[in-house]
């Protein structure tokens, strides 16, 4: 009889993961220009969220691209002044076959996006539609997804070029997008920029951060999306 009691606690205890690790999935999906391409998630994101939700719990997709402004994400980029480009959003669905490969057959309690972009929209030609252009694309998500609730984390560009206006307004607007919604949340990288690269170069200010830098700011990732599904789930 002991033994009997021993294997259907063994069984229940394993049905109560399975159901659990069922109901707690959660999918990121990071992408972004030069800075999210430097950054691996393995080093600091994924370990710190796995540690968070559990390693079965836990998809990590990424794609990204050096130098690209956001109309290569969002598909109904409009500039301010002028015809609209013949080709947008290209990048956008790039991402999302990734995306949906890794997610097949799959459900997810939460998903959070996860945006390191904006230095190639920091001029005179770009920036001013860029606030609406952010807020397109996480919308596009929330439309293609299919969930109102899609979490997002954006990576403030650093000051590397604060003598720009545009640079500084671009800067403004990432924060604003961020604070105006109660999916959303920022991430700061001024301190991120100075020290060595990767090939042992000396940054001071840089445009890209250094070795430490990168790994700093997958771990302010991962602990901003923690933080926000931990708000959005009660």
């Amino acid at each position: 009889m002991k033994n009997f009691s021993i294997a259907i606690l063994a069984v229940l205890v394993t049905l109560f993961s399975v159901n659990g690790a069922e109901k707690g999935k959660h999918l990121f999906i990071l992408s972004g220009q030069s800075n999210m391409d430097s950054l691996d998630p393995n080093i600091t994101f994924k370990p710190t969220v796995e540690a968070e939700f559990g390693k079965g719990n836990v998809i990590v997709v990424k794609d990204s691209m050096v130098g690209q402004p956001i109309l290569r994400w969002y598909k109904n980029w409009k500039p301010a002044k002028g015809d609209s480009p013949k080709v947008t959003g290209d990048l956008y669905e790039r991402l999302m076959k990734k995306v949906n490969m890794a997610i097949s057959g799959k459900k997810f309690t939460t998903v959070t996006f996860v945006w390191m972009q904006g230095e190639a929209d920091a001029n005179k030609d770009r920036y001013a539609v860029y606030s609406e252009s952010l807020k397109g694309l996480i919308n596009q998500f929330r439309e293609d997804m299919e969930r109102s609730d899609i979490n997002f984390v954006i990576g403030r560009i650093s000051d590397a070029r604060m003598r720009r206006k545009e640079w500084s307004a671009l800067r403004e607007m990432q924060v604003k997008v961020a604070e105006d919604s109660k999916y959303g949340e920022w991430v700061d990288t001024d301190d991120l920029n100075t020290g060595v690269d990767r090939s042992g170069y000396p940054l001071n200010d840089d445009l890209h951060y250094s070795v430490s830098g990168y790994k700093t700011l997958g771990k302010r990732f991962a602990e901003k999306s923690i933080k926000l599904i931990s708000n959005n789930s009660k």
